[in-house]
């Protein structure tokens, strides 16, 4: 396994984490990429992506989440929502 999919699986596993909770309400999150420079960009879905609480979401627990398990990520952004 490459160190690139190895940091894809550690996220994969945050955002797993993450999903009932978003799931509950309709929502849901996908990974869209990491970027070469430890960006993490996500896609909102489903009721997240007109939810006035999504940039909340993404920073005390999708951020949060991820940078627990990938240290390394640098940022979490969404590439759609309100």
């Amino acid at each position: 396994m490459t160190d690139k999919q190895h940091l894809v699986n550690r996220v994969e596993d945050a955002l797993s984490a993450i999903r009932p909770h978003l799931q509950v309400d309709g929502g849901d999150v996908e990974l869209v990429e990491i970027t070469d420079d430890m960006h993490v960009k996500i896609k909102w879905i489903g009721m997240c992506e007109s939810c006035n609480m999504s940039a909340f979401t993404l920073r005390a627990g999708i951020q949060e989440a991820i940078r627990s398990n990938a240290p390394e990520v640098v940022s979490v952004e969404a590439v759609n929502g309100v």
